[in-house]
């Protein structure tokens, strides 16, 4: 087993020096305003690099301050983007490194997954893989101390990927990250259009929505299914995309934050 994953993206999706990495993180909680509403189970957030989706991610990451010290397990799924694989991909690894230190791995749960068949090993599935790694940093600032369990999603139905999410449920101490962007590379108004109806789905826990709409659509069905049985209550907290951030309009990525409560 290898020590760790070493950060792939900082230095470009976030910031690699520790000081301005936590200035940054701490400048966008603060814009994100005092959490309120239900403690979240899950949250939804979107994954690009900082100047782009930070402050929608930091919507949802702001609600977890009353938790800290309380959460000690985060379940982390994101959909991959350099390396395909079939079903949901564990790291052999036992740490995941960022700028603010290491994160260790819940070894033991993860164990815990191997008789399904829809979990593979593999560290070359997560080593450039960006999906998952820029919210470790959020997480770090918010939380604490924690372990984590990240689950790099290929194609897999949402049975496939709610089956492994009530593996590792939990209870309070636990708490699930889904990783995702919306709409890709649509103008600025038909992006508008059709976030907002992909933002209505995901409220009506729907369970079959389509990669050109999310990037993180095999996640994210698999967690709208085991939600809507659980009874959870989704929130939208923010919704924009890269043309109301720091790109331009012609070719926009989406980006929204939800937070689901349980009841």
């Amino acid at each position: 087993m290898t020590p760790n994953r070493p950060p792939a993206v900082a230095g470009t999706f976030y910031p690699n020096q520790p000081a301005v990495l936590l200035a940054t993180i701490d400048q966008l909680l603060r814009a994100a305003g005092t959490p309120s509403g239900l403690p979240p189970k899950v949250l939804i957030v979107p994954h690009a690099g900082y100047i782009y989706s930070g402050a929608t991610a930091a919507t949802a990451y702001a609600r977890l301050a009353p938790l800290k010290g309380k959460i000690s397990r985060v379940v982390l799924l994101g959909p991959t983007h350099r390396v395909a694989v079939n079903g949901l991909a564990l790291p052999e690894c036992a740490a995941f490194a960022t700028p603010l230190g290491d994160i260790p791995l819940d070894l033991e749960a993860m164990a815990g997954l191997h008789d399904l068949p829809q979990i593979v090993r593999s560290d070359r599935v997560h080593a450039q893989e960006h999906s998952l790694e820029v919210h470790l940093p959020f997480l770090q600032q918010v939380l604490g101390d924690f372990r984590l369990v990240p689950l790099a999603v290929g194609e897999a139905s949402p049975h496939d990927v709610a089956e492994v999410l009530d593996r590792l449920w939990g209870g309070p101490e636990t708490l699930i990250v889904i990783s995702s962007d919306l709409s890709h590379f649509l103008p600025y108004a038909a992006a508008q259009q059709v976030d907002r109806a992909t933002c209505q789905q995901i409220l009506h826990l729907a369970t079959n929505i389509e990669p050109e709409q999310a990037c993180g659509a095999f996640p994210l069905n698999g967690l709208l299914l085991t939600a809507g049985r659980r009874g959870l209550q989704p929130e939208l907290l923010e919704l924009c995309n890269s043309g109301d951030t720091a790109g331009d309009k012609q070719r926009v990525v989406g980006y929204a934050a939800f937070t689901l409560s349980e009841p």
